[in-house]
């Protein structure tokens, strides 16, 4: 979390404390929001939170849906971004929600804008631009995969 790619969008820089407080938080919590690890070739490589938007406080700021899911992603070391990694992965386990989840109709993110990076392998991942809202933390990219298109990508 303390390098500057992840710091400038995560807000968990800092002593390795403050990310074990924010995963603390989260396995205690009542399953809203699940932390993942994600493992590549046996090699952990990226870092997940799977959650129920709809019972988000961002609920409160996009018109939301009942069983919305939301993703959030981090892929952890710098030769592992910009190789085309995010959009495979997103759609992976975009596709996982949605199977696993069949009252899910659609699959939520909201990088910050300023992400592109991230906005673009959300795109790649058969994601679509919904609209620009103001969170408290930031202003976000409202992104959304529908599970009625997602045979058609």
């Amino acid at each position: 979390m303390n390098d500057p790619a992840a710091a400038a969008f995560w807000e968990l820089s800092g002593a390795q404390e403050v990310t074990e407080d924010h995963l603390r938080t989260q396995l205690a919590g009542d399953g809203r929001s699940v932390p993942c690890v994600g493992v590549l070739d046996g090699t952990p490589m990226s870092y997940w939170e799977i959650y129920r938007a709809d019972l988000d406080p961002l609920a409160r700021h996009y018109p939301a849906r009942p069983h919305d899911t939301g993703i959030h992603l981090l892929i952890g070391a710098v030769a592992d971004r910009r190789r085309g990694l995010g959009g495979l992965l997103l759609r992976a386990v975009a596709d996982l929600v949605l199977t696993e989840r069949p009252s899910c109709a659609r699959v939520i993110a909201e990088p910050d804008i300023r992400n592109t990076p991230s906005i673009a392998a959300f795109l790649t991942a058969g994601f679509r631009f919904s609209a620009e809202v103001d969170l408290p933390e930031k202003r976000a990219a409202l992104m959304v995969r529908d599970r009625s298109l997602r045979l058609r990508m």
